[in-house]
């Protein structure tokens, strides 16, 4: 018999729970159906979960049906327990992804499709309450392929399955061809490999294709490869009505036994080894204890007090970190009397049993602060304390739960060296790929630092929250690599590392670069067609970005991305607008550059050079005594000199001389080209060359330090339409011919392109032309672009930017200021209309002067 680990998962209000409800009563493991409106439901076992007629923890449901014993679990559908979701998708086997017919594929539901890609889950659809939707079934099955992938397949449309199955793989493709029918087990292979997702429609509350779907759940699934050595994956913490702790886990290999013992890493140094009190096997509320637990099963383990969601125990592995992060921090507020230690004691048991809370104590201002994804967890959060702690506690207003990194490299350095103590650390921190979170590496020769003591700040840098010096915020997506550090053979002892290495941490973020990060939203709004203007407004005004509206009857769909700051309370705008008639969907993209972030760090108030807790300071020793050397001054006293130097290189402007002479180089071999320069500065007589060549040694020039700037060519993209019609003698031109426009723009910038010898890209609009597929002109040295249909081209030019930012200097010509906001998050670098206009006539002023000088 097949042992299968199952997930429900689903947008809220999509029937999930009342699908497992309608498999249950199918497999016979319970005689009466429940309803989440009548709070009987089998799996909503929390009273928080009755009243408000929801999923918040995910629950486990133990069946028999054909050849398989399923363990299904229930997960939260609401946005704001995603985490728990996320959690559980860890231990599954498969997901049945439930999809309502009367909504189709919502926002949440794709983000709990990328979850499943992300870990590698086989996936089934159920689509549900059918029998109340407006969309026919062909619709609903257009709009699942266009949003989800075309490897979704109709397996109750069985004229045409086997063809449609064959176009997933080209495994299938060849046992369809062969034999007219492709190989059941190449069928199940494909399911598992995520290249062919079965569908199925039905309606749960009335028990409609519920039957037909477990029978081809049961026929097309197959046994999981399972380990012979003992492995686990903690999924989930919880206590039992006696305040047991119960940690959840789906065993991975081998078997799990009464009284075993297991052992485990706290924090990546802390190690544990516990015996295993009670093996219990949920289905809903009740259990029953067994001795052992196979492979493939789920289980609830009393007896072991260190364990953390996410953990690998035996063979198995921890999990990577979460993807979804809480968005807002709230302060939590004690009653009054409340013994502050004991309290934040107690809270710190539901961080355990969910990681993404972060609760914390915040020394500056004197308060517990907690991290959550929206108003419904904090609501249900408050209910819970009162109920586990008996805590009556309240929350002061929301805000952003910012993050910090770095925009380049910096060494930070370490020095803690009061009277009979010595320790000095140097880390190089690097910026990192966006959302990597934090990595620690070790670069130190072991003749210079022993490695036990490598390893102790290692384990340093690990232990702690490390916040930035913009606002407090925690710091994410850097690189801190040890790469050298010093002690003293005998004065040093452990507590020194521990204080240099934090030191070292803070004197490399106040040497680099900060930069503010906040958590943006991907949202759906959904308004009628009349409200579309106000809303594609607004989400402007909001710094935010969109596609182009979608038609779904009578109401137009909007999707983009904007920042929480901006668009938290939006919802309660929608509705007064659109009179209720308006639904807006937010969840959690990420971290992007901070919109506003000079008004934010003076909001904020926070002054690094303040905070006692987080020192960037160094202790160095003279005459017997210790003293404290400001950040800015440590290099002067530092032990070690590690050669690394982040001084910008000098650079020597070229003359214009040789740049001009440069342009003509290129433009002797391209008639038209060449054209367009005597057309604009006059011809040049028979010795080009000649002609052109510097007479004279030029002054030399002074050297100056820049910036050190990306290395390859400089990128300039120019939004066409937008410069025409903000200079004069163009705009003037489009009066009369936008085609003569255009021209003359177009040989400006081909003077301008040989003068600065950077790649320029031109971008006109062409996404309203019907069909248009786009199309990429090369236009003697630049690059002209019409956009394709639906790409307006601040788009193209946004996600251009974006795409050569990360490795290349990009500047962007424009004068929208919403455009040029957005390219700065881009990294680019903003060019007025008006500045881009000043650079155009000084680069054919000093062409025409240099010209000038050489006919006389």
């Amino acid at each position: 018999m097949k042992r299968l680990v199952t997930g429900i998962l689903a947008h809220v209000d999509s029937g999930k729970t009342t699908l497992s409800e309608a498999m249950l009563y199918t497999a016979g493991e319970i005689r009466t159906l429940g309803r989440v409106d009548h709070k009987d439901a089998f799996l909503d076992t929390n009273e928080i979960e009755r009243d408000r007629g929801i999923t918040i923890f995910s629950k486990q449901a133990v069946m028999s049906f054909g050849d398989m014993e399923l363990t299904l679990l229930d997960t939260p559908g609401h946005v704001d327990f995603s985490a728990e979701t996320e959690r559980t998708l860890q231990v599954l086997d498969y997901a049945v992804l439930v999809i309502s017919a009367s909504d189709g594929v919502q926002t949440h539901t794709e983000t709990l499709w990328r979850l499943l890609e992300r870990y590698n889950v086989g996936v089934f659809i159920f689509v549900n309450k059918t029998d109340i939707s407006s969309f026919s079934h062909e619709e609903l099955m257009s709009m699942i392929k266009s949003r989800l992938g075309d490897c979704c397949v109709d397996f109750t449309d069985k004229e045409g399955l086997y063809e449609d199955m064959a176009m997933c793989s080209e495994q299938l493709m060849n046992g369809y061809l062969e034999n007219g029918v492709p190989n059941i087990r190449d069928i199940r292979s494909a399911i598992c490999k995520r290249q062919l997702f079965p569908c199925y429609f039905g309606s749960a509350l009335k028990l409609d294709g519920v039957s037909e779907f477990m029978k081809g759940f049961d026929e097309y699934t197959k046994n999981p490869v399972v380990g012979e050595s003992f492995g686990a994956k903690v999924f989930k913490l919880s206590e039992d009505e006696q305040g047991r702790r119960l940690t959840h886990m789906k065993i991975t290999g081998g078997t799990l036994r009464v009284r075993d013992l297991l052992c485990g890493t706290r924090n990546g140094r802390d190690k544990w080894s516990e015996k295993v009190n009670q093996i219990r096997i949920y289905s809903g509320a009740k259990f029953i204890a067994v001795d052992e637990a196979p492979s493939g099963s789920v289980c609830a383990v009393t007896g072991l007090t260190q364990t953390y969601p996410g953990e690998g125990l035996g063979a198995q592995s921890d999990s990577e970190p979460a993807l979804l992060e809480p968005v807002l921090s709230y302060s939590i507020i004690l009653p009054d009397g409340a013994d502050i230690a004991k309290s934040l004691s107690e809270l710190k048991k539901l961080e355990d049993e969910d990681p993404q809370l972060h609760i914390l104590w915040n020394e500056q201002l004197h308060e517990i602060q907690v991290r959550l994804m929206g108003e419904i967890q904090l609501e249900v959060l408050q209910r819970l304390i009162a109920e586990r702690f008996g805590m009556n506690v309240t929350f002061g207003r929301g805000s952003i739960a910012y993050k910090e990194t770095i925009a380049a490299p910096a060494e930070g350095i370490g020095h803690y060296e009061p009277l009979r103590h010595y320790a000095e650390v140097h880390l190089l921190l690097e910026p990192a790929k966006r959302g990597s979170g934090l990595h620690f590496y070790s670069d130190c020769p072991e003749d210079e630092l022993d490695r036990n003591w490598q390893r102790l700040i290692l384990t340093h840098l690990e232990e702690k929250q490390h916040i930035g010096t913009l606002t407090g915020s925690p710091i994410t997506d850097i690189n801190i690599t040890l790469i050298a550090g010093r002690a003293h053979q005998k004065h040093t002892e452990g507590g020194d590392f521990r204080q240099a290495t934090y030191r070292a941490v803070r004197h490399g973020l106040k040497c680099a670069e900060s930069v503010l990060l906040e958590p943006w939203y991907e949202f759906r709004l959904e308004v009628p067609q009349e409200c579309v203007g106000r809303a594609l407004t607004d989400i402007q005004r909001m710094s935010g970005r969109f596609n182009p509206p979608e038609t779904l009857d009578e109401r137009a769909v909007i999707t983009g991305a904007a920042p929480v700051f901006e668009m938290r309370d939006y919802h309660r705008e929608v509705i007064g607008y659109t009179g209720g008639r308006g639904r807006l969907i937010c969840l959690p993209k990420g971290y992007e550059e901070c919109h506003n972030p000079e008004q934010v760090i003076e909001e904020i108030g926070y002054n690094s050079d303040n905070d006692l807790e987080n020192p960037a300071d160094s202790v160095f020793c003279s005459h017997g005594a210790g003293f404290v050397v400001k950040w800015d001054k440590v290099r002067d006293y530092m032990h070690i000199d590690t050669g690394i130097s982040f001084e910008p290189e000098e650079e020597e402007e070229p003359d214009v001389g040789a740049r001009v002479s440069a342009y003509l180089d290129s433009a002797a071999s391209d008639k038209e080209l060449m054209r367009i320069f005597e057309k604009t500065y006059g011809s040049i007589k028979s010795d080009k060359y000649h002609a052109l060549q510097t007479r004279r040694e030029p002054a030399p020039k002074k050297k100056t330090k820049v910036s050190p700037i990306p290395k390859g060519p400089e990128y300039l993209l120019v939004d066409g339409y937008n410069i025409i019609f903000a200079w004069e003698d163009t705009k003037k031109a489009a009066e009369q011919s936008l085609e003569a426009a255009r021209g003359m723009l177009i040989d400006k910038l081909c003077n301008y392109q040989g003068y600065r010898q950077c790649e320029l890209i031109l971008v006109f609009d062409a996404y309203k032309v019907k069909g248009n597929p786009g199309e990429v002109e090369k236009i003697h040295n630049i690059s002209v672009v019409y956009t394709k249909e639906a790409e307006t081209a601040d788009m193209y030019i946004e996600k251009t930017a974006h795409k050569l930012g990360r490795k290349r200097r990009v500047r962007v010509a424009t004068s929208d200021a919403l455009e040029q906001l957005i390219i700065l998050g881009s990294g680019a670098i903003r060019v007025s209309a008006q500045e881009f206009r000043d650079e155009v006539e000084q680069a054919e002023q000093e062409i025409r002067e240099f010209i000038r000088t050489m006919r006389f």
